[in-house]
């Protein structure tokens, strides 16, 4: 059975994967390895082994490369979500304020000067913190994250098995185009409730074995609610 833990486990995974390539990232690849590989079978962890294979097997240097020019400079693998949503507007401002919010009324303060919107740093926060109200934000932002998705796929980057692995975690069939995913934008993700069963029966919640990995964009103050 699966639960909280298998959850947050690939939510933290995803966060880490998704995270520039440096010497550290390289180090604790092999930690989130040893996690992601006790998950049960399923897209998730299929996804993530996917692309942590390729990671264990291809240069430094070249991993570096491929980050900067898939996410810094193409404009539609953007890992900001509201980019999607409310592009370049004052709407997009008070997306932000409102996600520093909740992450400072559940406990968490941001740090390192990344915004609230980074996908590891929505991922973060679904892992560490309550997991069910972690995956309602990121179905709430479900349309740029399969918007996000199918640009990874177009540009036949193994990234894009890191966010196939993710949206397998939330109800519904991911869109199969751009078209349907505006279309996910206009009208709103699936009704279904968000929770732990598209992943499996819910379980004992325990400890997410790379909780203590995370990538330090959020720091608990220890006001959770």
């Amino acid at each position: 059975m699966t639960g909280p833990t298998e959850h947050a486990t690939v939510l933290q995974a995803a966060s880490l994967l998704l995270q520039y390539p440096d010497e550290r990232w390289r180090a604790r690849l092999p930690t989130v390895l040893d996690a992601v590989q006790v998950l049960p079978a399923g897209a998730p962890r299929n996804g993530l082994l996917s692309f942590i294979d390729h990671a264990r097997h291809t240069p430094g240097a070249e991993l570096e490369e491929h980050y900067v020019a898939t996410f810094d400079r193409k404009r539609k693998c953007c890992l900001h979500l509201t980019w999607y949503t409310d592009g370049e507007t004052r709407r997009r401002g008070l997306s932000l304020a409102r996600l520093k919010a909740l992450y400072r009324t559940h406990g968490f303060e941001l740090q390192g000067g990344e915004l609230p919107d980074f996908l590891p740093v929505v991922l973060e926060f679904a892992a560490q913190g309550d997991v069910t109200l972690g995956l309602q934000l990121v179905q709430e932002h479900r349309p740029a994250v399969e918007l996000l998705r199918l640009a990874l796929i177009d540009i036949d980057t193994p990234y894009s098995s890191v966010l196939t692995g993710l949206c397998a975690l939330l109800p519904g069939v991911s869109p199969a185009d751009e078209a349907a995913a505006i279309a996910l934008a206009r009208n709103g993700p699936p009704g279904e409730s968000v929770g732990l069963t598209p992943y499996g029966a819910p379980g004992s919640p325990g400890a997410d074995p790379l909780a203590g990995l995370g990538p330090t964009s959020l720091e608990f103050t220890g006001v959770r609610r």
